[in-house]
């Protein structure tokens, strides 16, 4: 994994992202670390491309998803502070779209994803055609077509407009037609002309044949349940002021530089830095919480309150055969952008591990991570008195399963987590219309496993 440049040890970031690679089969992953508007460290692993044995560097351009967003967003706000449009507007103003309630939704209101219109799945039944997954044929080539499509949504409406968060990938393709429309460019010429150029982020694309051209491209990759890893392509042009960006670590380094310089980085102004508090401010709490409690939605970007005492902005990003993060902590000027080939360990947990890092905190002190040590440490055999039935513990993301099995049985239970702190870790399980307590416990030798009358003892390795 090459890398350079720093004060920070990044061994320990390496150590724990091979790792999750590995165990995730991600073909390839690049990341950066940011201070301020320098790169001051990055690298990569893995490769991007299996078949010709090509490594990912942190040069590789990569489906960057719903990272795009947060350039849409920003759009958006440069043509707001130009006084060409206002987020009170109503969306309908620009172009059709459904009224939740009876009351049309405003451009902040898509920004913020407060329509009161649940996901529709456009971009999801896109890309599942896409890589080849199966579902629903969606003929759509334009905004206009996903106008057509989002016919009769205003009946999907649970909210009023402003009330409750829904991720609507709808929304913001629909904001990119409003950036065209305002600004008289298409809506990829614009980010390319006011955010793309001034910042120097000169290998970032939305269009096929410029990325083809360029010689470092990943691969994207589809996992399978069973682990291959299948070539793919990215879904081009349907899906583009949503989630249509191809980029580099290095290109979003620049980026990031932009949100800890308020605004300006590289010599170049885009946003006012209100423009960017505004941004960063929390319009509504996500309807769940993240690895580390509470999470809130601004314009384009998400918020975590808490991280390590910090704020942490940031967005995913997912176009299923390739996955993204970019976060950063404005209070300490620095960032982190990752690129990954494939769908496998979340690459915003990854992100969290390498800005702790960054802080000079102990990463294995966050929450995920604590989680994911203590259950890793119970899975295996485990075996009743002498052996008379065994059963394997493996770990299913975030959940523990209990697998018996034999010529006639094959019954998977799954663990759910009650309470990892302490000697004892406290699980339960559903079972047959019953709530079953389970609890792991220290012994002399090992592990004892107690599940519903039984006592087994951990006596090795998973096969």
């Amino acid at each position: 994994m090459p890398g350079g440049g720093g004060r920070m040890d990044h061994r320990k970031l390496v150590e724990f992202a091979f790792e999750k690679v590995r165990e995730t089969k991600l073909p390839g992953l690049s990341l950066a670390l940011v201070r301020g508007d320098e790169v001051v460290w990055q690298g990569a692993m893995g490769l991007r491309d299996l078949e010709r044995g090509l490594p990912a560097t942190p040069h590789t351009l990569y489906g960057i998803g719903s990272v795009t967003k947060s350039f849409t967003a920003l759009a958006i706000m440069q043509l707001a502070e130009e006084g060409k449009l206002s987020l009170d507007d109503p969306v309908e103003e620009y172009l059709p779209f459904p009224r939740a309630q009876g009351v049309p939704p405003r451009i902040e209101h898509l920004l913020s994803h407060t329509s009161g219109i649940p996901a529709l799945a456009y971009a999801e039944a896109v890309i599942r055609e896409v890589v080849g997954a199966g579902g629903s044929w969606l003929p759509i080539g334009d905004v206009d077509d996903l106008v057509a499509f989002m016919e009769g949504a205003e009946d999907w409406a649970v909210a009023r407009p402003g009330e409750r968060w829904f991720y609507l990938n709808e929304g913001y393709a629909v904001l990119g037609a409003i950036v065209q429309r305002v600004s008289g460019l298409p809506y990829q010429e614009y980010v390319r002309r006011h955010i793309l150029e001034p910042l120097g982020m000169d290998r970032s694309f939305f269009r096929r044949e410029e990325v083809e051209a360029d010689p470092d491209v990943a691969v994207p990759y589809v996992i399978t349940r069973e682990g291959k890893r299948l070539p793919s392509r990215y879904p081009y042009g349907a899906i583009s002021a949503d989630g249509g960006l191809i980029s580099s670590v290095l290109d979003l380094a620049k980026y990031l530089s932009l949100y800890l310089g308020r605004g300006e980085a590289h010599g170049a102004r885009l946003l006012a830095p209100e423009g960017i508090r505004e941004m960063e401010t929390i319009r509504v709490k996500l309807s769940y919480q993240g690895p580390l409690g509470e999470v809130g939605y601004g314009y384009g970007l998400q918020v975590v309150p808490d991280f390590l005492g910090r704020t942490l902005v940031g967005h995913g990003g997912s176009v299923l055969v390739s996955t993204a993060y970019l976060g950063y902590v404005p209070e300490e000027g620095v960032g982190i952008a990752l690129l990954a080939n494939g769908s496998g360990y979340p690459l915003s947990q990854l992100g969290m591990y390498g800005l702790a890092l960054l802080l000079g905190e102990d990463p294995d002190a966050l929450p995920f991570v604590r989680q994911e040590a203590a259950l890793a440490e119970l899975t295996g055999t485990y075996e009743t008195f002498k052996g008379t039935v065994r059963v394997l513990v493996r770990r299913k993301g975030d959940l523990l399963s209990l697998e018996i099995s034999d010529k006639y049985i094959d019954l998977i239970v799954p663990l759910i987590p009650e309470s990892l702190d302490g000697e004892v870790r406290k699980f339960y399980a559903l079972e047959r219309g019953r709530r079953i307590p389970v609890e792991f416990r220290p012994a002399s030798g090992g592990i004892v496993l107690l599940y519903e009358r039984y006592l087994f003892r951990r006596t090795g390795e998973l096969p």
